[in-house]
């Protein structure tokens, strides 16, 4: 297994897609990523409610799944940390046992709420997440694993706020910070005023988004970029386009019938279908 910390340091950022199950995560794997992402919003969203809602047990299972299919070093969204400091204990344990290689913890008040979705961010006190990020990283059993700060403060607060709050959460150990700039000239801005390593989210599309190239953001600082949203975007569309074609007649005629063999044996291969029958033809099966 790859070690993130080691990766991050390297000359090329690390570009992490979102995965929110192990197949998922096979595919981002065969298509030559390095490391992923289970972000919380999109598990919100494919239980058809909000990461406000989600646990800290739901998320560990998931990662567990994932991990057990996939050993690529896997990034936790672990929201508000699920508690205050004290909390930040249990989280960690349960993020590491897991098997997670970096935990995101970010400065917004518990619960959670829906209006995060809606642009309107509820943050804690500085002093607060400073505490929250120091017993993080005294929970931590495992040196490898990262403390992923972030803050919400450049659309919640101020430019400057943000600054001052990553500043002291860089004081108090965390690995990598994440501020949540939306414009290339926001990311140039941090970029060239705080110190790296950091850790940025991109919208749908990934740097196209910005316009920017990996070997720029690499250049400001941004060693993790991570798509949390667009895989799953993808699929929603695919997903509801041939729901609402199956419902005319209960058949779909839009592609030819070894379409879907094809498909059907690209996922077998995914899966390592043969590896468990070859097991079987040499053990039950004889």
């Amino acid at each position: 297994m790859s070690n993130l910390r080691a990766m991050i340091a390297g000359k090329d950022p690390v570009c992490a897609p979102l995965v929110l199950n192990p197949l998922m995560a096979k595919l981002a794997e065969e298509a030559g990523f390095s490391a992923l992402y289970l972000g919380g919003g999109a598990s919100g969203y494919v239980n058809t409610h909000l990461e406000a809602n989600l646990t800290l047990t739901e998320m560990a299972q998931a990662g567990l799944e994932i991990r057990a299919a996939c050993e690529l070093p896997l990034i936790l969204d672990a929201a508000a940390g699920w508690g205050d400091p004290m909390h930040l204990h249990r989280t960690v344990s349960l993020a590491e046992a897991a098997g997670f290689a970096a935990l995101e913890i970010e400065d917004q008040i518990l619960p959670k709420r829906a209006h995060h979705h809606a642009g309107i961010e509820h943050m804690v006190t500085l002093e607060l997440m400073v505490e929250k990020v120091l017993e993080a990283v005294a929970a931590r059993r495992n040196p490898e694993t990262l403390i992923i700060a972030r803050t919400n403060g450049v659309r919640a607060s101020s430019m400057d706020d943000a600054l001052r709050r990553l500043e002291a959460y860089r004081a108090a150990g965390a690995d990598v910070l994440l501020p949540l700039p939306y414009t290339a000239e926001d990311v140039r801005f941090i970029g060239e005023r705080l110190e790296g390593p950091l850790m940025l989210l991109l919208r749908p599309g990934g740097l196209a988004s910005l316009d920017m190239t990996p070997a720029e953001m690499r250049a400001l600082g941004f060693c993790l970029l991570i798509d949390a949203s667009t895989p799953l975007l993808a699929a929603y569309e695919a997903m509801r386009g041939v729901y609402a074609e199956m419902a005319d007649g209960f058949a779909v005629r839009s592609r030819p019938l070894e379409d879907w063999r094809d498909l059907q044996e690209a996922q077998h291969a995914t899966i390592d279908l043969q590896r468990l029958l070859d097991i079987e033809t040499r053990t039950v099966e004889k």
